[in-house]
Parts: C-alpha cells; structure tokens; sequence
C-alpha cells in the first residue's frame, strides 16, 4: 500500500529526490527525539521512536561523511554511504511501502557543513513524521478492515471443543503439563484450520501443581469448584497472543462478547444453528452438508485426551501445524522479555534438560528399580552430558541451560568447559512478570529456540540434536536403569 506525501516541510525543497522505503508498521507513536552527532569526519542523526504498548524503540540512524558535497540522500543509500537500520520491528506485522521526500541541494550554490546539518536534521524529522502519519493511519485502516470482513460475513462459522482442554474426559479433575496440554489445543486448531472455522479457543489453561512452584494455587476447603479452578489456571491470553495466532488459525476465547454473540445467534437459528457431534471424523465436518452448513459445531473429542482426535500425526504430511506452532505464538510480554534477555546472551548455544518427572522409577514385585526412560538418568547428568555435546558445542560458549532439575549447583560441572547462563540470572527481568512456571518455560523455550545450537532432552524429529537416545513416547515398558558407559569421549 503507497501512501500521499504530506505537505513538504518548509526545510525541504520541492525538487526533491523520492525514496521508497518498507518499514514494519507499529502500535501508536507516542514520542519522537532527534540527535545530532557531529565530528571532524561525519554527522550522525538519530531517531529514536517511542511506541505505545510495547517498550521496545525503533532507531533509524544515518550516518553521513562531512567530505561528501550536498549529495541526494537516494544517492549516498544507492553508494552505501548512509546506513539506514530500523531496530525492533514487530516481524508479525504486515509491511507497507512509505514514499519520502529528501532535498536535493542546489549544485549552483554550495551550502556551510552548517547548513548541510540542518537540513539533513529536517530530512530526518520528516522521516519520523512520516512514521508517525503511517502508523496512525495503519491502525485505522486495519480497525476498518476487519469491521469490514465482519459485517461482510456476520455468520461466519465456529468449531468448539469445550470449555477446558482434555475435558471431558479423564484429565479434568487432575490436568497434564504444558507440552500434553499444547499437543491436544494443537490438534483442535488443526481441525478448525482444515474445516475453515474460527476455532473458540478455552480462556483459562489448567496448571498443573507438579510443574508450578509460583504460589499460584491456594485452595480453600469452602471454596467451590468453580473458584478452585480459577485457582489452580491462568488466562490463556497470558500464554498466547491469540490475535497473532488468528494470522494462522482465527480464535476466539469462550469469555469473549463475540463467543456469546455466537451463541444466541445459533439458537435462533434453530436445527441450522448448532449441531453436537461426538466419534464423527473431520472429513465427514467438512464434505456433509448436515455438518458443513453449520454455524457451529460443538464437538466432544476423545475421553482420553484431544489429541487423540489427531491419530495420523505420525504421517508428517497430515500434520498442518508444526510442533513450533504454539511456542511462537507467545504472548507479547513474554516475547519481549525473551528478546531482552537473548540480546543479554550474545552469541549462546541451548539445551534443554528434562529429569524430575521423567527419571520417576518403581520397583516391581522382586524390589528392583525400574523406569521407561532407563538412560535418562545417566544422560541428563553432567559427566555424560560433556562427552554427548562435546561435537556440537566448541569450548568456551555460552550455554544456556533450562532444566526442571531442583538440586542446586547440579550442572556446576559443565562450567569446566563452558559459560553456564540460566534464566534465574536475569530474575530482575523475570520476577515482576512471571506468575507461574508456564511463562517462565514459555520464555525459556524462545530462549533456546534462538540458540546457535539446541540441543534437547529426547528427539521431537530425526534432525534434532538430543541428550539420550531414548524414546520420548510411553512405551509401558519398565527397565532396569543403565548408568555404564556406552561410549567413550
């Protein structure tokens, strides 16, 4: 999209050079500074742009040799000698193209170094006035567009799952861990991505006590059901960015205005409204017109978990979301804080060390020991973990390690070789933002995702770099744990 000149600042000419430039469009501009460096061999102008709902400033700065005689700005950006660097822009926002204007200066009248400060002080100053202009008119037009779609599609159809994840069925009272709740939401928003409905997304996520030490959960013996599960969850919005996410899959939450629009409207329009559906495939959603004609479908998915409803996820082809889907799709602050404290990091390598719950043994009938991971116990300690990474990660890297391992000072042994980080070294960006461990392994996740090298606990795909050699899936088959050595440094 181009948009019309302003009217040129009286600084500017109008003979003037016209540059396109794309720039990421942002929240509203809320404050705009410029200054002016200058030395015996160059002038550098930087603005700084304060924008509202973030804390994040974009910089444009230009970087211009005093020797150069009045140049074109185009001119001296096709020479490469201005440098032209936007920071911080949101990469989910779509781009638009801003036509700016710049002085030419007059070959017949040779301007002071003075003069030429200032007027490249003004190029820039309309520059920033430019970004403000576009990105107010981008929040118009996109408020617009989509009051638009909305009103040109007033029944826009619907996919609901139910109001908890993995309920009903057998986790509602006690529910699973991030990753089990994320592979059944995963799954759900696949079928609402195959049949063409905006999925109605739970507006609460269980939390489940073993992985949260945050003080979250407070439990009254009077306290009823309801107020128990608010206790013991957290607002969905909290984890996820779901207007982000309906770039990919269009969400609702199920406490929204538009959700309880839905609803009325579905009653009124009786057997055309709503159908409840339970063991129907996807296929037979979308082909029948008993189902596909629906303004929403209320389904009942599989007792056992909702992810059971994706029983071909092992045919790589039929999966539409990858694993990554919903780890990118944090919500904003933990986003932000996860940029803050990778910028800290530098240049890091990751790994992710899984033990806690996954090393759990049981002895059976004779009194020995057994677990369905029985190398993980050895593999996830130090020792063993410096002979496994010493191929992929050199000496003296940064190593960032996140892990649900309690005991202190567990992986000190690795500092031999490396420079340990972990994320309790930046609780001055963590604590007043964290409220529970699923942020905080949330942010960790982006954290390691941003690695040179990631290493993690068990293989998610066949690419992946791994600790054991174990297989992530339950196989229901209890061993005796191995603690030799396989092989040797």
């Amino acid at each position: 999209m181009s948009l019309p000149l302003p009217p040129i600042p009286p600084l500017l000419s109008s003979s003037t050079d016209i540059v396109a430039i794309d720039m990421m469009t942002a929240c509203l501009v809320i404050g705009i500074n410029t200054y002016i460096i200058t030395t015996d061999t160059i002038v550098t102008v930087t603005v700084t742009i304060t924008v509202r709902n973030s804390n994040q400033k974009r910089r444009i700065l230009f970087h211009v040799p005093k020797n150069l005689k009045s140049p074109s700005l185009p001119q001296l950006i096709s020479n490469g000698n201005i440098l032209l660097t936007p920071l911080f822009l949101p990469l989910h926002r779509p781009a638009i193209k801003i036509q700016m204007a710049f002085h030419r200066a007059s070959k017949a009248k040779p301007k002071s170094a003075r003069s030429r400060i200032l007027l490249l002080a003004a190029a820039v100053t309309a520059i920033a006035l430019l970004f403000l202009f576009s990105s107010l008119l981008s929040t118009t037009v996109s408020k617009a567009n989509l009051l638009q779609r909305r009103q040109q599609q007033p029944f826009e159809k619907y996919l609901y799952w139910g109001t908890r994840i993995d309920c009903p069925g057998k986790h509602c009272g006690s529910c699973e861990g991030l990753g089990h709740q994320e592979s059944s939401l995963r799954c759900a928003l696949e079928e609402a991505l195959f049949l063409g409905r905006t999925f109605v997304m739970p507006s609460r996520m269980c939390i489940n006590p073993i992985h949260n030490k945050k003080g979250i959960l407070h439990h009254s013996t009077n306290a009823s059901s309801e107020e128990l599960w608010d206790a013991s969850s957290c607002a969905m919005d909290s984890l996820y960015d779901t207007e982000l996410m309906s770039d990919t899959v269009p969400v609702i939450l199920d406490n929204s205005k538009e959700w309880y629009r839905v609803l009325s409207t579905s009653m009124k329009l009786g057997a055309r409204g709503v159908a409840h559906v339970e063991g129907v495939s996807r296929f037979e959603l979308k082909e029948n017109s008993r189902y596909s004609d629906l303004l929403l479908i209320n389904r009942t998915a599989s007792p056992l978990s909702w992810f059971m409803e994706c029983k071909d996820r092992n045919n790589r082809s039929a999966i539409m979301l990858p694993y990554s889907f919903l780890p990118s799709m944090a919500a904003g602050k933990l986003r932000d804080a996860a940029e803050k404290i990778k910028a800290l990091l530098g240049d890091y390598d990751a790994i992710h060390v899984r033990r806690g719950d996954k090393i759990k043994t049981r002895k059976d009938r004779f009194g020995v020991a057994r677990s369905l991971h029985p190398h993980l116990d050895r593999d996830t300690r130090p020792e063993f973990m410096l002979c496994r990474i010493a191929k992929w990660v050199p000496p003296g890297r940064t190593l960032f390690i996140a892990s649900n391992e309690r005991t202190p000072g567990f992986f000190s042994p690795l500092s031999a070789r490396y420079r340990l980080a972990y994320s309790s070294n930046y609780s001055h960006i963590l604590d007043p933002l964290i409220e529970n461990n699923y942020q905080l392994f949330m942010i960790e996740r982006l954290i390691m995702m941003g690695g040179k090298t990631f290493i993690r606990t068990f293989k998610e795909d066949e690419t992946d770099l791994s600790l054991t050699d174990d297989p992530k899936k339950n196989t229901k088959l209890w061993q005796i744990p191995v603690y030799n050595v396989d092989e040797t440094c």
